[in-house]
């Protein structure tokens, strides 16, 4: 489950991102402050193109996603999201947790905040986001050189159009009370 973050996840939060093996596999690798987090919770938390919500498995917090970048016009935004990786590959939930939260996540993306294309990046390097992105069938572009923090890295941008996630509703066309059933489809 999906919910809104609240002040009560400020620290979780900030925890859970500064675990080696989500530092690892961010763009961002320093270790947040409690300055630094608490800045941008205030920012984050009353801008209207950003959206933080925790994800929830089994009534438990363990992670967080955050979509940026909200474009209402465009129907159109970017996203990214953490698990409590310490909790989860110590009780064997990694999997089941990465599966659900993706699934969760594109499912808001596209039915709650109502985008057609839900944006990300991945590092070159991180193979196994690269390949669970793959099997959401989000589309991978060509990496990208950047310096961050004084370090050089590959960056490749992702996205998903709402029409090509998995599950994907296809648009019926709407029938005429001539065409339906005696049984009443729609």
């Amino acid at each position: 489950m999906l919910r809104p973050a609240g002040d009560g996840d400020v620290d979780a939060m900030r925890a859970w991102r500064n675990q080696p093996a989500n530092r690892a596999v961010s763009i961002n690798q320093h270790e947040i402050s409690a300055e630094e987090h608490a800045g941008w919770w205030a920012r984050t938390r009353e801008d209207p193109t950003r959206r933080v919500l925790v994800f929830e498995l089994g009534e438990r917090a363990l992670g967080v996603v955050s979509f940026f970048d909200i474009d209402h016009e465009q129907r159109r935004c970017a996203w990214g999201f953490y698990l409590d990786s310490e909790t989860v590959e110590a009780e064997g939930l990694a999997l089941v947790a990465w599966m659900q939260v993706m699934k969760e996540a594109t499912t808001y993306a596209f039915d709650t905040l109502d985008v057609d294309t839900l944006d990300g990046e991945v590092l070159a390097g991180n193979e196994a986001v690269r390949s669970m992105n793959r099997r959401f069938r989000f589309t991978e572009g060509p990496a990208e050189t950047r310096e961050v923090d004084g370090r050089t890295i590959e960056v490749h941008p992702i996205s998903l159009r709402r029409e090509d996630r998995r599950g994907a509703r296809k648009t019926r066309p709407q029938s005429s009370p001539e065409s339906s059933t005696e049984e009443g489809t729609r």
